[in-house]
């Protein structure tokens, strides 16, 4: 859906994007990740032109986004910000409604757009005219999301859309994120520096360094088949963690033992994260987990030391 084509971007004597070529497919969510000053932002700008490159190509549903106005490019987006870039003197429904009246929905297609995203994004109707200065740093993460939403654009572009939260706040963002419907059908292009939400977050990751991109793939590309010892020294540091949040289940099912008995109502699905299967160990005291595995019609039961022996044996065949 988005081709870049040997695009760059100089700052004076600064190169901050060098010869970038990418391609991201239509409902895909891909991670832009790196340390700070790598080109991440630029390049996102770049995409809706903000900023201009240098020189390179970039194309949206095969179409040049230099043969449309800049205006026209920017209202079929939907951009979200870190700061949220709400606007102080509108309230929350004049901030969601800003691109379908410059759309010239009709009135009652607006306010019904409102209530929507207010219900789907987990805030009450009575919000609507409260201004963001009386909005917590989530609500007001969620109403810039809603306001990126309103006009239903098929690209969403995100600039460390959770990085001002804390973390409490940013996990929490980060579940509704991953469960809300309307983004399932979006193409989106995020920003980060943070590795872990990189990897919850992402179906592709392109890490990048000094304007260039080292590697682009899924999570477990990155983790698993590393295309240099840069890839390898930069996801080190959280390496367990990230590992346990790219493996489902059912990558597991060959070293998991039989279960038995009907599945209850509290079984997981195989395509649950190891990550998310452990907390149920921590968090929730479980003695054993049920796992359901539906296309294969299987039922497993697991202990905590079972689950971990199979992970082993996971990473132990994925070495070989």
């Amino acid at each position: 859906m988005i081709k870049i084509q040997e695009v760059s971007k100089s700052f004076g004597d600064r190169k901050a994007v060098d010869q970038l070529s990418l391609e991201i497919r239509a409902e895909e969510n891909l991670i832009l990740l790196g340390a700070s000053g790598c080109g991440k932002t630029t390049m996102l700008k770049m995409i809706n032109r903000l900023l201009t490159p240098d020189t390179g190509q970039i194309f949206i549903n095969n179409k040049n986004i230099w043969d449309q106005s800049a205006v026209d490019l920017r209202r079929n987006m939907g951009y979200v910000l870190q700061n949220t870039g709400l606007f102080p003197h509108y309230s929350v429904a004049q901030n969601i409604a800003i691109v379908p009246h410059l759309l010239k929905w009709d009135k009652k297609r607006i306010e019904k757009r409102i209530d929507e995203l207010l219900e789907k994004l987990h805030l009450s109707t009575r919000y609507r005219s409260m201004y963001p200065h009386e909005l917590s740093g989530g609500q007001q993460q969620r109403v810039g999301l809603a306001r990126a939403l309103a006009a239903e654009p098929s690209i969403l572009l995100m600039d460390e859309p959770f990085g001002a939260l804390d973390n409490v706040t940013r996990a929490k963002i980060q579940e509704e994120f991953i469960a809300l419907d309307e983004l399932k059908r979006k193409t989106i292009i995020m920003v980060t520096h943070d590795v872990q939400e990189a990897f919850e977050l992402g179906d592709q990751i392109c890490l990048m360094d000094k304007g260039k991109v080292v590697q682009t793939g899924a999570p477990e590309d990155l983790l698993f088949r590393p295309s240099s010892p840069l890839v390898t020294d930069f996801l080190n540091e959280q390496r367990l963690q990230l590992e346990f949040k790219v493996i489902q289940l059912q990558a597991l099912w060959k070293w998991l033992p039989p279960g038995s008995g009907p599945a209850t109502t509290a079984a997981l699905p195989s395509k649950t994260t190891l990550w998310r299967a452990l907390a149920y160990f921590k968090y929730r005291g479980a003695e054993a987990l049920q796992i359901l595995d539906r296309e294969r019609n299987e039922l497993k039961a697991v202990q905590f030391e079972q689950l971990m022996a199979a992970f082993y044996q996971y990473k132990k065949n994925i070495v070989a």
